[in-house]
């Protein structure tokens, strides 16, 4: 006969519940995903690959700690926004290097965002706020889970977005963040956003 105290602490000791990927899984589902979050955050389609593989290769080598995380999808974001960040921090550094030794007009190759004016706009953001940009209309997710995967106080993250959407509105004439599919090329949402 158990008592109501082992039943407490049987209720204690019980992990709490939230689904279980493998690698393989996770792998399949979320990397499509990550090369876009890339492409958005970085402004280079070219490089989204290569970033959103070494986010799935660093995601590999720490499965043993990710996959018991609440969220292994945030923490992959979190790195494929990070790395992306890093990797345009390092092609302008490129870029301005190059200017200075050809001494010409150096521009990067063409890219297909190079046709979409409202991603070349966000490509122009400061960093949390193209990140906070690409999670809300590429992933449609809440400011709650912006500020989870940015690692920022939800009111940050409220605030990244705001700045965001004025700074596109301020450079483009028919910017409207509440129609994604016609204001955000690329995104495959079509429904109304509330103002955040």
């Amino acid at each position: 006969m158990s008592s109501g105290g082992d039943q407490r602490q049987e209720a204690e000791v019980s992990p709490a519940l939230h689904p279980v990927w493998s690698f393989e899984d996770l792998f399949v589902v979320e990397y499509p995903k990550m090369v876009a979050l890339a492409a958005a955050v970085s402004g280079s389609r070219l490089l989204a690959e290569d970033t959103a593989q070494e986010a799935m290769l660093r995601l590999s080598r720490n499965w043993a700690k990710v996959q018991g995380l609440q969220s292994p999808g945030g923490w992959l974001r979190r790195v494929t926004i990070n790395l992306a960040l890093s990797n345009r921090r390092r092609l302008a550094t490129e870029a301005r290097y190059k200017l200075r030794v050809v001494r010409s007009s150096f521009s990067p190759p063409p890219t297909a965002a190079e046709h979409e004016p409202v991603w070349l706009a966000v490509a122009a953001l400061p960093g949390k706020q193209r990140a906070a940009i690409a999670l809300r209309y590429l992933e449609d997710r809440s400011i709650n889970e912006i500020a989870d995967i940015l690692d920022i106080a939800p009111s940050t993250a409220r605030v990244h977005l705001h700045r965001g959407r004025q700074a596109l509105r301020n450079q483009l004439e028919d910017f409207d963040p509440r129609t994604r599919s016609e204001t955000f090329p690329g995104s495959d949402q079509g429904r109304q956003t509330p103002n955040d």
